[in-house]
């Protein structure tokens, strides 16, 4: 596997998680920053990259470009809108992960309906604005 195969998963997770960090709301805020969701995505599981740069109109067969443009400090905003590609798609596929993070934390136990309740109503609004930021 290549190494930027690996790399464009941690450099998504690492910018979901700075952006959810740096929001002060009262979900995402220090009482409950051991809450906060983390898109896991495996470097195993093609599908999760291939609904990504799907929605970024990018080739399928290969994730280098995507890096590349992410390391050159492009957002996936910005590379949707060079593409051709869908930003709302993005948004949607960010969100659909990071909910199913949240499901799965509420049945674990680790965090409470509560705690759920209020990091799922903020994930979009944080999830769209991270789609903006640029991580190069």
């Amino acid at each position: 596997m290549n190494i930027k195969h690996m790399n464009i998963k941690r450099v998504m997770i690492v910018g979901t998680m700075i952006v959810a960090m740096s929001f002060g709301g009262t979900a995402w805020g220090k009482p409950a920053l051991h809450t906060l969701p983390v898109a896991k995505w495996s470097t195993s599981d093609v599908a999760d990259t291939d609904e990504l740069l799907d929605a970024l109109n990018l080739n399928p067969t290969s994730d280098e470009e995507l890096y590349d443009a992410l390391y050159e400090g492009k957002s996936l905003r910005n590379i949707a809108e060079e593409h051709g590609g869908n930003v709302t798609q993005v948004i949607n596929l960010q969100v659909k992960q990071l909910t199913q993070q949240l499901e799965a934390r509420l049945a674990s136990g680790s965090i409470t309906p509560q705690q759920f309740n209020a990091q799922k109503a903020e994930l979009r609004e944080i999830v769209a604005q991270s789609v903006e930021t640029s991580f190069g």
